[in-house]
């Protein structure tokens, strides 16, 4: 019997697939989360996949992802029966003859192919023994590109079923301030909306898409089989007209540079169109609706010229002119007459194109050429080399050259290096319903020039990404990145000299614009600017023949191994279990046929177990001399949990240790809130934790007796501890903040229409939240949540669950996975978040999907603030809702997020803030 097929798919940006249904009892992607972090416009993904095979026999589960086409896999791994398999990244020459062997037993091993537009889709099978769990997580980065005001982030779900635990996470963090982020695409509209929380603060923005099994099936074109449809987030950065936003860390910089409030420079423009036989049908008409959009678009003061093309040239006329309205009614007119016919002779229309430009010398503007075409050449000059050499020559670096690709029939790659070679581009148009809305979205993109001949200059740098553009246009970007010389900021001087019309400008206001990163073990400055030099030696090595361009490949290999980037120079060997077929992923070149794999590429198994430092077989860890994976078979039944950083090693650890001497006195389960231990080892004790398991701990570590000589228990004081609770507004800069004392029992969230209450007690012993949450649903059914364990009342049987696990009572749903706790009810979603301080546990609850009505209330119920700021001085005074307070500025951490960052605030009243008595939002008991 064949073994059954499950595929995992991921769409878009960020999601799963899965194309072959079998029987859903017999399997089950039991866990999908995708999280995305953006800092300084680049884009590190991690998407973690969980599939259990049910059946009871094994089965070969095909894993599928498709990831942005700009971006570069960096990391795939696959957990199986505990063991971890890592792929590595090799140069593709050394899998050559492996590949050669693979194509000769009828094998394809490339795993790596185009599908459209922006995306690339890698896939590989393991077999899963039965009743076992695979566990896929790949990790690819991107830097993301600004394109008319905005930076996208596209998220496509088709999951083909419903996901129990399905999470996207993004969190944005953009030290130049975040100017607005919105959330778009058709997962956001109806029956989903409510899946989705947006939070922007200042510099950090975070969206979360948590739909529920039931909207997975319920919204617009979602069914039985899940999702399917775009989730679509959209931002920009803070901008001004100085020298830009400048990061440096740990000797590398990357430089954003996109001024605004410049004046536009008037534009000359020539479009240059193919009227060949193969343009028709719909793309010459596709073609005609573009151009009348896009002349709608151009400015009195622009100058343009247009041109169509089969074997012969056809003018509209053969100078440019401007474009006033008689002028442009008679461009319409002509390109409403635009018909298909004839062969295709580029290189006399592109020349030609190149002569008007030319020929129409004016200060202070800016030359543009665009040119269309859907095939190669086949009538007058055909050599490409001939052709790309001949409009070399006539462009002569003057002004860039655009070559849009209609269709998958054109010669890309030629297309590409044409307009390489002339500081322009090459786009691919496709041929779907909106070809028309892409031709125009391209022109808009160039179509407001604000700067020529842009100089970016780094004294005190060296290793410089791309520092020369001929052109910067209204909502775009320039990145430049570098390493700073001896790692020396205090002589770094980055500058900036642009012509703007007739002016030359130079930016340099440095002191308000370097900033550093502030941690040197933060390496994202340094994987941009390999990121954008890998990406710059690739275009330039297409550029390039004989040594030079050997060089340059071998530069961009070379980088590419380092960052472990798969790139068109490099694959990923998937490494799998012992016995099984070893795959190869690998970057296909743009216009390979979507669903086409390109050459496949084998090479022999590498098996074994992934072993971090300090784990599995040898050496120990740094210089201490303890030995590596050594198991503890000690029976402690009280124990601290040690935050301990081993002397040579530079590495922290948290261990269990058995106390072996108390200050007098002291009992051993006392309630302590810190531990101070100095000598001889540098290990602190943050509290005491009674009766933990020391059976899944596998660390190197000596003797507890040989750790511990003695410690300082430190009792807890009685004093009252505050908790500070957040109010983030929708628009304004700063969230207000406002503390509650003690351990208040407060009511969280009430929603009477579907009877469902969740009340929490603040701890008071922690500086921080929550030490139990109870949520009553219906008449019979309470769950009482702490950090240890879940409480599951359902009438009179009570349940215990410990560790991960998936509870279902009634209509509730309950997921516990790590630090983190599901809870559902209906079209209502609450996440538990279980946060550390000084080594306690708390809980603090976030409302992650408002429920479709507004009959709710409750601390997480509260809507944004809205305030106005209405007195600085002497002190602050804030207007909420036609009440004035005063306020201070102070700060608070916003718990509502995993990585739990600090924030500045209002510090205001409990009452000002929530805009009613503190006591309207406590209960008598949970």
């Amino acid at each position: 019997m064949e073994r059954a097929v499950v595929q995992i798919t991921l769409l878009g940006l960020l999601l799963a697939l899965v194309t072959t249904l079998p029987n859903k009892d017999n399997w089950d992607i039991y866990s999908f989360h995708i999280n995305s972090t953006v800092s300084s416009r680049y884009a590190t993904t991690v998407i973690t996949s969980r599939v259990a095979n049910r059946m009871d026999e094994s089965k070969e589960i095909e894993f599928q992802v498709r990831i942005p086409k700009n971006a570069f896999i960096s990391k795939f791994r696959m957990f199986i029966d505990g063991q971890v398999y890592d792929g590595v990244v090799k140069g593709k020459e050394t899998a050559q003859q492996q590949y050669t062997e693979a194509v000769s037993r009828g094998q394809s091993a490339g795993i790596v192919s185009s599908v459209g537009r922006t995306l690339e889709e890698f896939k590989t099978s393991v077999n899963v023994a039965a009743h076992k769990k695979v566990t896929f997580e790949l990790t690819y980065e991107e830097l993301l590109k600004r394109r008319l005001g905005k930076y996208e982030l596209q998220i496509h779900a088709q999951p083909m079923q419903p996901v129990k635990d399905f999470k996207v996470d993004v969190h944005i963090n953009e030290q130049a301030g975040i100017n607005f982020i919105e959330v778009k695409g058709g997962l956001s509209t109806k029956a989903l909306a409510n899946a989705i929380t947006k939070t922007h603060a200042d510099k950090q923005a975070w969206v979360y898409f948590y739909p529920t099994e039931d909207q997975q099936k319920t919204c617009d074109s979602c069914g039985e089989q899940g999702m399917n449809g775009d989730l679509v987030i959209t931002y920009d950065v803070n901008r001004d007209t100085s020298l830009g936003d400048i990061k440096t860390s740990d000797g590398y910089f990357v430089h954003h540079f996109a001024p605004s409030s410049l004046t536009r420079i008037p534009k000359n423009v020539v479009f240059v169109i193919d009227r060949s036989g193969s343009m028709h049908g719909r793309k010459i008409q596709q073609t005609r609706i573009a151009l009348l959009h896009i002349l709608n678009d151009l400015a009195e003061e622009d100058h343009f010229g247009l041109i169509t093309f089969d074997d012969s040239i056809i003018h509209w006329k053969r100078e440019l002119v401007q474009a006033n309205k008689k002028n442009l009614d008679s461009a319409k007119a002509f390109a409403r007459d635009i018909r298909d016919r004839g062969g295709t002779d580029i290189n006399k229309a592109v020349l030609e194109g190149a002569r008007m430009l030319n020929a129409h010398p004016r200060e202070g503007s800016a030359s543009i050429l665009i040119l269309l075409t859907d095939g190669d050449p086949t009538s007058g000059v055909t050599n490409i080399e001939i052709i790309q050499s001949n409009v070399r020559g006539a462009i002569a670096d003057k002004f860039p050259l655009y070559c849009l690709g209609f269709g998958f029939d054109v010669n890309f790659e030629f297309l590409e290096k044409m307009s390489l070679q002339n500081n322009g581009l090459a786009r691919r148009i496709y041929e779907d319903s909106d070809a028309d809305l892409q031709l125009k979205g391209f022109y808009e993109e160039v179509a407001t020039p604000l700067l020529t001949d842009v100089t970016m200059i780094y004294l005190g740098g060296t290793n410089l990404t791309q520092t020369n553009f001929s052109q910067y246009y209204n909502g775009s970007e320039i990145v430049v990145a570098g390493q700073i010389t001896d790692n020396n900021v205090e002589t770094f001087t980055p500058q900036v000299v642009a012509i703007s019309g007739r002016r030359r400008l130079t930016f340099s206001e440095t002191n308000a614009t370097v900033e550093s990163t502030g941690t040197v073990s933060d390496n994202r400055i340094q994987r941009v600017w390999a990121y954008l030099t890998v990406k710059q030696l690739l275009e330039k090595e297409l550029l390039l023949s004989g040594p030079e361009k050997e060089n340059v490949k071998k530069e961009a290999l070379e980088l590419s191994l380092k960052y472990r980037f798969v790139t068109p120079l490099t694959s990923m060997v998937v490494t799998k279990p012992q016995g099984e077929t070893t795959d190869v992923l690998h970057k296909p070149k743009e216009g390979e046929t979507p669903g086409l794999p390109a050459p496949p590429v084998a090479l022999p198994g590498q098996h074994g177990a992934f072993a971090p430092p300090g784990f599995g077989g040898g050496g120990g860890v740094g210089g201490t001399g303890l030995g590596a994976g050594v198991s503890m078979a000690h029976d402690y039944h009280d124990l601290f949990l040690y935050d301990a950083v081993l002397p040579d090693a530079g590495v922290s650890y948290q261990m269990p240790v058995k106390i072996t001497r108390v200050v007098e006195g002291t009992p051993l389960n006392a309630k302590v809130s810190r531990v101070i231990e100095a000598t001889p080892s540098r290990v602190f004790v943050s509290r005491i934790v009674p009766g933990m398991s020391v059976d899944d701990y596998q660390m190197p570590m000596p003797e507890p007796e040989d750790l511990l000589m003695a410690a300082t228990i430190v009792p807890e004081t009685e004093a009252p501890v505050s908790h500070r609770f957040l109010i983030k507004p929708e628009n304004m800069s700063l969230p207000l903040c406002f503390d509650v004392t003690g351990d208040t029992r407060l009511k969280l969230f009430h929603h009477p229409n579907k009877e469902l209450s969740v009340n929490g007690e603040l701890d008071s012993v922690v500086y921080g939240g929550f030490k139990q949450i109870v949520i009553h649903f219906k008449a019979d059914l309470q769950v009482e949540v702490d950090a240890n364990e879940i409480t599951v009342r359902e009438g009179q049987t009570v349940t215990r669950h410990t560790g991960q696990d998936h509870i279902t009572a009634g209509s509730l749903t309950v997921i516990r996975r790590g630090k983190e706790i599901d809870v559902t009810a209906g079209d209502t979603r609450i996440v538990i978040l279980i946060h550390v301080k000084d080594g306690t546990e708390f809980l603090w609850p976030v409302l992650r999907q408002q429920p479709s009505d507004n009959n709710t209330e409750g601390i997480l119920a509260l809507k944004p603030a809205v305030y106005e700021e209405v007195q600085q001085t002497p002190s602050t005074k804030l207007k909420i809702k036609d009440q004035e307070t005063d306020v201070t500025r102070s700060n608070a951490v916003d718990y509502s997020i995993v990585s739990h960052p600090t924030l500045d605030c209002w510090l205001m009243p409990a009452e000002s803030a929530l805009q009613r008595r503190l006591d309207d939002f406590t209960v008598a008991q949970l």
